[in-house]
């Protein structure tokens, strides 16, 4: 297991790796806002499809720091999935997996005595893949009162159009640990054009969304964004000039992504 994991949770029979960081009790008053009845808040962090074996610029791995700087700068419970297939974490890859891996992470913070502290509202933010599916996901679950989206891909049409390529790079990703997997190659396959960060984000609304793109990012079109910005109606749409598309690794996004979290924690009623 990375070494940076230090929790567990389920997700469809699979045991998943996490990292997991709680505020000291005196770390949740930040900024004014005293710890309301309801509970802290907590955000689930989705990193994207690993761009090689250990995943990369896009590993959970490079995430725990980011779940730290959260939980003792604002007060905030942050999770870190290490969803399935990433080291650490049973199970294959598949993007409805990973979709339901972070509904089952979301329900995990919610409803867990294993957290150790009590759960108020749940946001996610998420990263190239992981920022499509925390829409798709909050969508989903009613729960995710908003969303911080960076490098979105409005849909994986790409992979669809390709889908033994992505299952080869999945493979060399370390993704896929049983060499039988998948046993239904044309249901693996359909996720990819059946999910789509663009058809699901009206679903979101009227819940917040943040969307932070690069302005000369390579892998995902900034129109990208403009269409889901477009879809769902009242994003806060954040351009970054000159940046690429690892936002992780961007100061300026992640000022960003931060100050979005804290307007989040004011805006819902101190969570409430």
């Amino acid at each position: 297991m990375d070494g940076r994991a230090n929790h567990h949770y389920g997700s469809g029979g699979l045991r998943l790796a996490a990292h997991l960081e709680k505020p000291d009790p005196d770390e949740v008053a930040v900024n004014g806002d005293p710890l309301p009845d309801e509970g802290v808040p907590a955000v689930l962090i989705c990193h994207g499809f690993p761009s090689g074996p250990g995943g990369g610029a896009n590993s959970p791995a490079t995430f725990p720091e980011l779940a730290r700087r959260i939980s003792k700068q604002l007060g905030w419970v942050a999770m870190v999935p290490y969803l399935r297939g990433m080291p650490g974490s049973e199970g294959n890859f598949s993007l409805d997996g990973w979709r339901d891996d972070l509904l089952a992470a979301a329900r995990h913070l919610r409803d867990s005595d294993e957290v150790g502290v009590q759960v108020g509202g749940i946001w996610a933010v998420g990263f190239g893949t992981g920022a499509g599916l925390a829409i798709c996901a909050a969508a989903a679950e009613p729960a995710i009162r908003g969303v911080g989206a960076l490098a979105t891909p409005a849909d994986w049409s790409d992979w669809a159009d390709n889908p033994r390529r992505l299952l080869l790079h999945a493979r060399d990703a370390g993704l896929l640990s049983d060499p039988e997997f998948p046993t239904d190659f044309h249901s693996w396959a359909g996720a990819l054009g059946s999910i789509s960060p663009e058809a699901c984000v009206g679903g979101l609304r009227p819940r917040n969304l943040l969307l932070v793109h690069g302005g000369n990012d390579n892998a995902v079109p900034p129109l990208d964004a403009r269409a889901l910005a477009a879809a769902h109606g009242a994003a806060d749409l954040r351009m970054i000039s000159g940046a690429g598309h690892h936002l992780r690794h961007d100061p300026r996004a992640i000022a960003v992504l931060l100050g979005w979290l804290v307007r989040q924690r004011r805006l819902n009623g101190r969570i409430g």
